[in-house]
């Protein structure tokens, strides 16, 4: 009996249960047609928005470079023999003139001391050649003036004049000889003078290849002993594509940043494209270098640089998302046949954009989507410069909201720009 009263309690809660999870499906399907018909009520639940706001605009092209000191030079050696001593290490400031190596003088400075003797010698036989020069010719005149008076027969009159002859010819080849020791003299001096190796200009040792102790032989090469530079201008060294380089030109404005530079843009001018390319993986690329002024020394040699080059800018003006722009009108091309932003302008822009026209989706005050034409300018991949038809603060449709997403923490999906 008390069995059959325990399992017909527990029977009679099931119907209680049933309408309760009933009722709960009921408010449930309530709740999603009046959240649906609400979604259909406002169609801009389905997008999502971006406020136009003020910003920088720059179209650019990217390239990657190295940092090199603008003027250097490699010191080597002028003379063969042991490097007997360097003054300085890597780093060392060093001004024009200042001693950098010394190499073993010994040979050079013995021959030094051969020419000079040999030039004393042959300036004491030029003192003994001029005195039997005078006496030829005092024997010549004496003869002379005999046979003026027949005084003397004519064979000796003409032994006198071959005399004087020769010896003016011997002091002259004695003078050639010692002209011709003066100069060996000059090269050895200059030589002994190439032992002591100093700086061609102010600036700092970059490197040092050679080691103290070595052997130099100048014979076939002259070995480098070190490179001093100048590092308060750096060149920029820059590798562009075939396809990028034809928007580039000299006087325009670039700038870079540094691996650890915690960003920080240094600022220059493009000097020179180089005509000639390089070809690396079959892949064409052309130097393109400009100087950048490095007071402070922060940047080094062999830096690497990412590289920006300006084709056209605009500064605090209202910027639009490139997702944002349903439909673009093609920029008119030059007479070059290149249709992208250049040209130079005034303050506010590096290069004067081109106008054209694009159609966005605007959230009016009423929360009702329109379509509106626009005027553009400078653009890049990611935003673009708005010139007129849109005010700060206005919202545009810049992607689609997917189903569920709102509430679910899904990211909206973006449209895709047009492209240009």
């Amino acid at each position: 009996m008390k069995t059959a009263m325990k399992f017909t309690f527990r029977k009679s809660r099931w119907p209680r249960r049933l309408l309760i999870v009933l009722a709960v499906a009921a408010l449930a399907t309530i709740g999603w047609q009046a959240k649906s018909r609400l979604k259909n009520d406002n169609p801009a639940s389905s997008y999502q928005f971006t406020a136009i706001q003020k910003g920088d605009v720059e179209d650019v092209v990217t390239a990657t470079g190295t940092l090199q000191p603008r003027e250097y030079v490699d010191v080597g050696a002028q003379v063969s023999g042991q490097l007997q001593k360097i003054h300085v290490k890597v780093g060392s400031a060093v001004q024009a003139g200042d001693l950098l190596a010394e190499i073993d003088p010994t040979v050079y400075l013995s021959r030094v001391d051969a020419s000079r003797a040999q030039l004393r010698n042959q300036r004491a036989q030029l003192k003994e050649r001029e005195a039997q020069l005078a006496l030829a010719r005092i024997q010549f005149n004496r003869q002379k003036a005999l046979m003026l008076e027949d005084a003397t027969a004519e064979e000796n009159l003409q032994t006198a004049e071959a005399t004087l002859k020769s010896a003016e010819a011997s002091l002259e080849a004695l003078r050639a000889q010692i002209e011709q020791t003066e100069s060996t003299l000059r090269g050895d001096e200059a030589n002994l003078q190439y032992a002591r190796v100093l700086s061609p200009m102010s600036g700092t040792v970059v490197s040092i290849s050679a080691r103290q102790g070595q052997t130099l032989n100048t014979n076939q090469q002259a070995p480098t002993i070190l490179r001093v530079a100048d590092l308060s201008v750096m060149t920029v060294r820059t590798q562009v594509s075939e396809a990028d380089v034809g928007r580039l030109s000299p006087g325009m404005q670039a700038y870079f940043t540094t691996l650890g530079g915690q960003n920080k843009r240094w600022y220059g001018t493009l000097d020179q494209i180089e005509p000639t390319p390089t070809t690396t993986n079959n892949v064409v690329l052309y130097n393109a270098l400009f100087d950048v002024p490095n007071p402070d020394g922060r940047l080094m040699t062999d830096m690497t640089a990412q590289v920006f080059f300006i084709v056209a800018q605009a500064k605090n003006t209202l910027q639009i998302p490139m997702g944002a722009l349903q439909q673009q009108q093609r920029p008119p091309r030059t007479a070059a046949g290149n249709s992208e932003n250049s040209g130079k302008g005034d303050g506010s822009h590096n290069g004067a954009p081109r106008k054209r026209q694009a159609i966005v989706k605007v959230l009016d005050a009423n929360g009702k989507i329109a379509d509106r034409t626009i005027e553009i300018g400078v653009t890049n991949r990611i935003v673009a410069q708005v010139i007129s038809g849109l005010a700060e603060g206005e919202k545009v449709v810049s992607g689609l909201a997917e189903q569920g997403a709102q509430g679910s923490g899904a990211a909206p999906r973006r449209m895709m720009p047009p492209r240009l």
